[in-house]
């Protein structure tokens, strides 16, 4: 019934990671407690010209309603509103504080910048190299230390596809180079604001095999809509590691100095 509600009622788009399901549950229950008080305040406003019209009390009277049945309404609300507050405070901190073991993930970092999407994936020995803040140049957005023996396979991209393995979790740590952009993944059901100066950890695990598109969901400039232009391309293990072959040798860090 919650999937038909929000595939067929809201819209929502398709869900391809595991976290999905239960923020699209969260939606589906709010949306519900939202018919169930839309139509309990049109019956009582109904209810109220009914009661209180003119033909029906033609004397004012200054006592007016003695029923307590407003306060106890109002008291339920808040309170299923309250309930469902906690709720939402339980699915954030499970996402945040219940991280995947970084040696078990497929961990990305992505670096916006006014108007695209940088990426860097540990090499093959699976270690990032040392970064400085006093070495990020145009020709080095991460600061990578070219001396760093652990950086010399790593694998910078700007702008195009973030690879990722199926049923493997995914880490990313999110950055800014200017101002504050958003890093979006509607159908893994993730936003994260890119916050120049913090580098902020996000994490889903993809489903299904496929490309979902990446955006930015924060006016960040006048060439904001040039950041809807990357994807997430989940793959086989086999894959994703034919395409960090093919893909290490691509830059350099030789190339930074």
């Amino acid at each position: 019934m919650n999937d038909w509600f929000a595939y067929n009622i809201l819209g929502l788009p398709q869900r391809a990671s595991v976290s999905a399901k239960p923020i699209d549950d969260l939606m589906v229950y709010v949306h519900y407690l939202m018919v169930v008080l839309f139509i309990g305040w049109v019956a009582y406003f109904a209810y109220t010209l009914w009661r209180f019209n003119a033909k029906r009390n033609a004397k004012a009277d200054h006592v007016g309603s003695k029923s307590s049945l407003p306060k106890y309404t109002e008291i339920a609300i808040v309170g299923i509103e309250a309930c469902l507050l906690l709720v939402a405070a339980n699915l954030w901190s499970k996402n945040v504080q219940q991280f995947p073991d970084p040696k078990d993930s497929t961990v990305i970092q992505v670096q916006a910048q006014q108007f695209g999407w940088n990426y860097r994936y540990a090499g093959p020995d699976g270690i990032f190299g040392a970064q400085q803040m006093n070495l990020v140049a145009d020709n080095n957005i991460f600061g990578v230390d070219p001396k760093d023996e652990h950086g010399k396979d790593d694998l910078q991209l700007y702008n195009g596809n973030i690879h990722v393995v199926v049923n493997k979790p995914v880490i990313i740590y999110l950055s800014s180079k200017d101002v504050i952009h958003s890093f979006k993944l509607l159908a893994m059901r993730v936003t994260q604001d890119a916050i120049p100066g913090l580098r902020i950890p996000l994490t889903f695990t993809p489903t299904q095999v496929g490309r979902y598109q990446v955006v930015c969901a924060q006016l960040c400039g006048g060439g904001h809509s040039a950041m809807a232009g990357g994807f997430v391309l989940v793959e086989t293990q086999d894959e994703f590691d034919k395409w960090m072959k093919s893909n290490t040798s691509r830059t350099k860090l030789e190339d930074l100095q």
